[in-house]
């Protein structure tokens, strides 16, 4: 290789080719967020269901359709079953009532878009949250606001570990909430 030929890699092609790389590091970094931590995600669903509506305006529990957040690690998407306890009578010729009442009539699930989701590796208990003071407001947001669910937290190590060690800081309408545990093995099991 001659002398001119090495010069220039090293004065102009090495820096042009790491000022690239590390400026697409840097946007795919900033761009990928939403599809990293979740926030914003907020998917069309099947059946047009508003929270504003059920859970603010109506003030309907979250327990009563997410029966499992108690008692289980999962919350648990409702049944069909449990919105025709209302809709069999209630507004049942609007347009979103006859296609749930369709999926009610033939047995199917509702095939409903999962929102929040925290990652396969790591384990999760709703129970032990709910069971320990803590609100769905504070991982969920003002769901009773949202007449179209999104997600408003990340679910990311960090934020729960944020959460872990200074929970009088982020959870100040729970009373006598104590850290949460830090070991890996708490979420990694």
């Amino acid at each position: 290789m001659n002398k001119h030929l090495l010069d220039y890699t090293l004065k102009i092609r090495v820096p042009l080719i790491l000022f690239v790389a590390a400026v697409s590091a840097v946007a795919t970094y900033y761009l990928s967020r939403a599809e990293r931590d979740g926030v914003g995600y907020a998917p069309v669903q099947p059946i047009a269901y508003s929270h504003k509506l059920h859970a603010g305006t109506m003030r309907i529990d979250c327990k009563y359709c997410h029966t499992g957040v108690a008692v289980s690690p999962n919350a648990g998407v409702p049944p069909v079953s449990t919105c025709m306890n209302c809709h069999t009578v209630v507004r049942k010729n609007q347009p979103e009532i006859i296609k749930l009442t369709k999926y009610y009539e033939e047995g199917v699930a509702l095939p409903w878009k999962r929102i929040h989701k925290v990652p396969d590796y790591a384990y999760f208990n709703h129970s032990v949250h709910i069971n320990k003071g803590i609100d769905c407001v504070n991982c969920h947001g003002n769901i009773e606001n949202m007449d179209v669910v999104q997600q408003v937290s990340q679910f990311t190590m960090g934020a729960c570990l944020d959460c872990h060690r200074n929970a009088k800081t982020r959870l100040a309408n729970v009373e006598s909430v104590k850290n949460g545990p830090e070991n890996c093995s708490a979420c990694h099991r």
